[in-house]
């Protein structure tokens, strides 16, 4: 069965919509985490430590005199939760807030937490920046592949692409190729992935080519990076292992999903974010 027709019925994506400006919180759409792992043959205790980190570009409100305030807002929801939310609901859910009044950030930031957290039946975190604050910083000291010339025909996940060296090291490698599609409408979505780990040296052109061959697999964010997570953590064996992508926003909103096996989350790596981003 296809994705398409799992999420059929109450789905909004890929359906014309009426947008609302005040708040309703029904417009919120989870989807069950393990029907993506189930795919990847994920099973408890999962083999990761994570975070999703979206982060709203478009959030306005009003205050009780009625002035439009906005902001950019992160949210962190823990990869234990049950549910993730789909990306248009959350966008329409946003959205309701233009025409309601809140008496402050605090009365909006408590609004969101009880909504999200009922929704995704998990933890969320949440943060407001005035646009002015907004951090900007590229990830340091990552080398990237994509000037290595790597021949490629697989545009399917192949994880039997990566291969290792018998050298043991500390690795921070990144790239700006990965593109996965959209498993309901088709479209494309554009992503820079860091993997930061210790072991046998995975084999740098190996990597890049199993990085491109997600190039037409349909997934979402948080299963395309569960899979390769996954598929490096079975193939290369690391002794620690971090992913990390920030896919490039759409309608204001972004997904960042992190998986790692340490107990702590890099947040330096976490609050980083590139020029496309």
């Amino acid at each position: 069965m296809k994705d398409k027709d799992v999420f059929a019925g109450g789905l909004p994506l890929g359906k014309e919509t009426d947008y609302q400006f005040n708040y309703n919180a029904s417009l919120l759409f989870p989807i069950a985490r393990v029907q993506g792992r189930d795919q990847i043959s994920l099973q408890s205790p999962l083999p990761f430590n994570g975070v999703d980190r979206w982060t709203a570009f478009e959030l306005s409100w009003l205050t009780e005199n009625g002035m439009p305030r906005v902001a950019i807002a992160q949210f962190d929801f823990s990869c234990d939760s049950e549910n993730i939310i789909e990306s248009k609901s959350f966008k329409l859910y946003l959205n309701s807030f233009n025409q309601t009044v809140f008496s402050c950030k605090k009365a909006l930031i408590a609004c969101m937490q009880r909504d999200l957290s009922a929704v995704c039946v998990g933890e969320v975190n949440i943060k407001l920046f005035a646009v002015d604050d907004y951090p900007v910083d590229e990830p340091d000291n990552y080398f990237c592949l994509d000037s290595l010339d790597v021949e490629c025909s697989v545009y399917q996940p192949a994880a039997d692409l990566l291969c290792t060296s018998g050298i043991k090291g500390v690795w921070r490698l990144k790239s700006h190729l990965l593109r996965s599609l959209c498993p309901v409408t088709g479209q494309p979505d554009w992503a820079s992935v860091y993997i930061h780990y210790s072991g046998r040296e995975i084999d740098r052109a190996s990597l890049l080519a199993y990085i491109i061959s997600y190039r037409n697999h349909q997934g979402f964010h948080e299963q395309c990076v569960e899979q390769i997570f996954n598929d490096l953590l079975l193939n290369c064996k690391p002794d620690e292992l971090t992913v990390y992508a920030r896919f490039m926003r759409r309608g204001g909103l972004d997904i960042n999903p992190l998986r790692t096996t340490r107990s702590a989350i890099d947040n330096s790596l976490l609050n980083a974010r590139t020029a496309r981003q």
